[in-house]
């Protein structure tokens, strides 16, 4: 597996919590996080508000907030890609 930067795994954790009911295990498993990088990544995000925790269900989501980072990460991403695409002469 390559070398992921910190913007990459919270955008794959958002990804997850976005598209299913986002328990602990479900985001450690499709984002390939250990358990204690887990906790250090949702603390992170949720004193961001990039996703909520619902207690009673138990499931992680993206909130607003952090579908709006998707959306700018996604943005940002096209461009680098077109970018190293580009043939400097």
């Amino acid at each position: 597996m390559k070398h992921r930067s910190r913007l990459e795994i919270i955008a794959e954790i958002l990804e997850t919590a976005k598209t299913s009911k986002a328990i602990q295990a479900k985001i450690m498993h499709r984002v390939y996080l250990s358990y204690p990088q887990l906790k250090e990544y949702l603390s992170l995000l949720l004193e961001n508000a990039l996703i909520e925790y619902k207690q009673v269900e138990r499931i992680y989501t993206t909130t607003p907030r952090g579908l709006r980072f998707l959306e700018i990460y996604k943005e940002l991403n096209d461009v680098v890609v077109m970018t190293d695409n580009i043939i400097v002469r």
